[in-house]
């Protein structure tokens, strides 16, 4: 993580996701812009967090691990998005690690601040208040959908989901067994039928698989699969997308 000292560029992403209200005067000398690097972790799940981090660049990952070091991905999220708003609220510590999948920019504010000048400022508490029943509202719709899908459409979903464009249409390092596991349980179906999807979508010509290399060759043919990429929202201005 580098704090960027460019307040021009931290107000164009108040500006451009109208936040100016929701960081008021006394919020925003407290604000500061965050880079991360891809596979930088944002925070780690069981520590004690500090900051609310509203994400306005790029793209993140969000997954728990167990007591046995086993992860699960819980979902990808891009801009317009905020990570410690739970925490903050009801001050626990850190529920889930968020690492950076692409390079990323976060507006950063240290919850002692929040604390101080933020509290009592409905345009804030409005604001918390939409980002986290949209979680819960998002994360029924999950559920719902791997139930009532069969495991091509939500795979062909979750690709859509974890590669933005064609230029980030590989998946690769991380993504072999490991990860497909990971996927898999995302997704909720076991890694041997997951693999036998992935041999199916190799054959229709939407992917190329090759030493652990996933590469997605027709989006068009997966977003024609999913129907709409219900991994991925968008949420109005902003182009929020959970």
């Amino acid at each position: 993580m580098k704090e960027i000292q460019d307040r021009e560029q931290l107000n164009h992403y108040l500006r451009a996701f109208q936040l100016e209200s929701v960081f008021h005067e006394l919020l925003l000398p407290h604000l500061s812009l965050y880079g991360f690097e891809q596979g930088d972790l944002i925070c780690t799940q069981g520590q004690a967090p500090e900051y609310l981090y509203v994400l306005v660049n790029g793209k993140i990952k969000i997954y728990t691990t167990s007591s046995e070091g086993k992860t699960l991905v819980l979902s990808f999220k891009t801009p317009l998005e905020v990570i410690g708003d739970v925490e903050y609220v009801r001050g626990t510590l850190i529920l889930n690690t968020v690492e950076a999948v692409s390079s990323v920019h976060m507006i950063g504010i240290q919850y002692r601040w929040l604390h101080k000048y933020g509290k009592d400022h409905a345009p804030l508490l409005r604001f918390l208040l939409e980002i986290i029943t949209q979680k819960f509202y998002i994360k029924s719709n999950s559920l719902s959908f791997n139930l009532m899908h069969p495991v091509e459409v939500r795979l062909a979903s979750y690709l859509l989901s974890v590669t933005s464009d064609e230029s980030d249409s590989r998946l690769e390092g991380q993504q072999s067994a490991v990860s497909l596991s990971d996927a898999a349980n995302f997704i909720g179906t076991s890694y041997r039928h997951l693999n036998r999807v992935i041999r199916q979508f190799c054959i229709k010509g939407l992917v190329e698989r090759d030493k652990g290399v996933i590469v997605v060759k027709d989006r068009n043919g997966l977003s024609a699969l999913a129907g709409h990429n219900i991994y991925e929202h968008n949420r109005g201005k902003g182009e929020t997308r959970l």
